[in-house]
């Protein structure tokens, strides 16, 4: 709720801030890069977490791409697409706790020192991503989603980190596993903060309506 009154005084928007688009189209080819690098690190590794992560840097990139798209759209449109993207959210959470059961059902044993490597890269890419969003925290649904996003990758990329320590202090894989497990919570804890904020701010359309 507190979120959401900051939200209503703060008077930011995608549609009455130019910078906020520069922000998003840097955002976006960052996300792009990273998910390159990190898919095949991830297959190379054999490490769940850092597939996780890069299948996150995909999503927020077409999150971005969607946030660039709707900027100068009306506040109902601008809520429709954060609910898109909390439903995508939802969607890898999901995905990626199944696959973290699979890989404890099957016995996955990741290589610890390209998790770290990778892990601390990708961490410098969202800790400068989320910077730059900072500032919009507690904007629109849109925008609020968006910091969702890099916030979430930021702190599941730390845990990609302590779980390449994990992994290469015990010599198994349930640390990689275990942090794949909780970034499908975050994403899912932060998929139902964005679909809250976006069907408050529809509430207020309709109700103007």
């Amino acid at each position: 709720m507190a979120d959401q009154c900051c939200a209503g005084k703060s008077g930011k928007t995608a549609l009455n801030d130019p910078r906020w688009r520069r922000v998003l189209w840097i955002a976006l080819v960052i996300n792009a890069a990273m998910f390159g690098v990190e898919i095949v690190a991830g297959v190379a590794a054999d490490s769940r977490a850092l597939q996780a992560d890069a299948l996150d840097f995909l999503g927020d990139a077409a999150n971005y791409a969607i946030s660039l798209g709707v900027a100068g759209m009306a506040l109902a449109w601008r809520a429709r697409a954060a609910l898109l993207k909390a439903a995508t959210m939802l969607a890898f959470g999901l995905w990626v706790f199944a696959w973290a059961v699979w890989g404890f059902i099957v016995g996955a044993a990741p290589h610890a020192e390209t998790m770290g490597l990778i892990g601390a890269l990708a961490l410098v890419s969202n800790v400068a991503v989320a910077l730059m969003l900072y500032r919009y925290r507690t904007g629109d649904a849109n925008m609020r989603s968006v910091w969702i996003c890099s916030r979430n990758d930021a702190i599941g990329n730390l845990a990609v980190l302590a779980a390449a320590v994990g992994v290469f202090g015990t010599g198994q894989g349930w640390p990689d596993l275990l942090v794949a497990a909780i970034m499908a919570g975050l994403a899912i804890w932060g998929s139902l903060d964005v679909f809250r904020h976006a069907r408050s701010e529809l509430a207020v359309v309709n109700d103007a309506t």
